[in-house]
């Protein structure tokens, strides 16, 4: 029994470690081709309520509520939301609005896991349309580090930029 003890504890022990020197800092990003212009995006990313539209963790859960806050789009518009375990809760204001080619928003995570990030738009003007880019970026605490052991993090959130990006996309082109 000693010995079953001491190998749980040199795994624990293990997986800590290895938690510990994984990066302090996460990005994620994923782009798309839509076959709109940029003027035709830009809207339904720099207004919330739009971008919510299509937005895959907002509609992850149908009873998320949301609160919207300051201008109807651009620098200062802001949504608090509060949904499911899958969701959780947080904020999201706009800092950054430059039409049409960029939208930065400020993440606020307050659970499941307090986090604060960058989230980015950019909108490219390219042949026969436009190229979105949807990135986000920031520090990831331990317990993210821990977490990112077990769950494929970029496959969990880029997988949802992806569908995200998908919808955008219809929208636009419609």
């Amino acid at each position: 029994m000693l010995i079953f003890f001491a190998l749980l504890a040199g795994v624990l022990g293990a997986l800590l470690l290895y938690a510990s020197v994984k990066p302090n800092a996460c990005q994620f990003s994923r782009s798309i081709h839509v076959s709109a212009p940029p003027e035709r995006i830009f809207p339904l990313i720099d207004d919330l309520r739009a971008m919510n539209e299509w937005n895959p963790f907002v509609k992850a859960d149908p009873k998320i509520k949301l609160a919207y806050s300051g201008p109807p789009n651009g620098v200062g518009a802001a949504n608090d939301f509060e949904g499911d375990s899958r969701v959780g809760a947080g904020r999201a204001e706009i800092v950054l609005s430059e039409c049409p080619s960029k939208v930065v928003l400020a993440l606020r995570m307050d659970r499941p896991m307090k986090c604060q990030n960058r989230v980015e738009f950019s909108i490219a003007s390219s042949e026969n349309g436009s190229d979105v880019t949807w990135a986000m970026s920031g520090k990831q605490s331990f317990m993210g580090k821990l977490f990112s052991v077990f769950v494929n993090t970029e496959k969990m959130v880029g997988g949802a930029f992806e569908r995200g990006l998908a919808d955008l996309k219809a929208r636009a082109e419609a």
